[in-house]
């Protein structure tokens, strides 16, 4: 009961709570949101997704332009600047792994913790599976004026390439695997060389396009075997979608069954190349008390962050 005017009115409870129940949902929204797990997650996802649809929609321009619209010079800088805008994307929450190869050589050198390997794998895949939905959703009339409806794998007018990554003709399995490794060891070899605080670092707020340098690097130094997936769940994520889209299950016979290897090779890599660094560099850092002493006022002497299990902050308690 509440009095207006000098009169007395009966109101009930679920009506003195309608201003309230807003803002309680909003609330419990937010406290949701805030929580360690569901920010590294949404933040993996969206910094894939940008990643993803800048590269894959540089495919797409040059595959059905027939080469008006750009080159392989220009899918290089697609995948390599968007892998730069996705490190901006989310970078200071989730670090912007992108990749599950980088994630699982964080978690094998004790800096993620393993219980945060199936989200980050889960908000990769998905990312790069919406990327593709997207990239589809926008080239596709462009796609079907190419191809002329016809979805196919290989051949003059193939276009599942846009999405996924496939083996050159001449390209063998045994050749492939190592093409793989070799370009993911790279990868991870040089973003460790970029993280490392006691070497030669990428500069403060220079991450980004350092990383994305590394890519484009990579792209135009040993990407026309296989198109450089060095990423699983980058690959995987597109190749599902293209299965699911009308290619249909040609995109894992395809090439001698080539689907595994863009998905093993690069963990394989990753860790190699991460474990390469650490022995040939990381190790031989001087400790700090050595480096005090032998080498003050040198580059030797920046002090190294300490490595924690989890790269994200905890959040507030909800």
């Amino acid at each position: 009961m509440r009095e207006i005017g000098g009169k007395k009115e009966h109101t009930s409870m679920l009506e003195e709570g309608k201003v309230e129940q807003p803002n309680k949902a909003g609330r419990r929204t937010m406290c949701w949101i805030k929580k360690k797990h569901v920010r590294v997650g949404l933040a993996e996802t969206l910094s894939t997704f940008v990643m993803m649809v800048f590269g894959l929609g540089s495919v797409a321009q040059v595959v059905t332009g027939g080469g008006v619209f750009g080159d392989y010079l220009s899918i290089n800088l697609g995948f390599g600047l968007g892998v730069a805008m996705g490190v901006h994307a989310g970078g200071r929450v989730s670090g912007a792994h992108m990749n599950a190869a980088v994630t699982l050589t964080m978690c094998v050198l004790g800096r993620l913790s393993w219980k945060m390997l199936p989200l980050y794998v889960a908000a990769q895949f998905l990312g790069s599976f919406i990327a593709a939905g997207t990239v589809f959703t926008l080239y596709y009339d462009a796609i079907y004026n190419y191809c002329e409806g016809n979805f196919t794998v290989i051949g003059p007018k193939a276009t599942a390439g846009i999405f996924a990554t496939y083996p050159a003709p001449y390209l063998s399995i045994q050749a492939g695997f190592l093409d793989q490794v070799l370009g993911t060891a790279m990868l991870l070899l040089c973003l460790m060389a970029l993280a490392d605080k006691r070497n030669q670092p990428a500069p403060t707020g220079g991450e980004p396009v350092a990383i994305g340098a590394l890519v484009l690097l990579i792209g135009v130094s040993m990407g026309s075997n296989s198109g450089y997936a060095i990423n699983p769940t980058r690959d995987l994520g597109a190749r599902v979608f293209t299965a699911i889209a009308g290619w249909g299950l040609d995109v894992f016979r395809a090439g001698n069954s080539w689907w595994w290897v863009p998905l093993v090779a690069p963990f394989v890599g990753g860790v190699t190349g991460a474990l390469i660094y650490r022995v040939f560099v990381e190790l031989f850092h001087p400790k700090d008390m050595d480096r005090k002493s032998e080498h003050s006022g040198s580059s030797e002497c920046i002090q190294l962050n300490d490595c924690k299990k989890d790269s994200t902050t905890e959040s507030e308690t909800c």
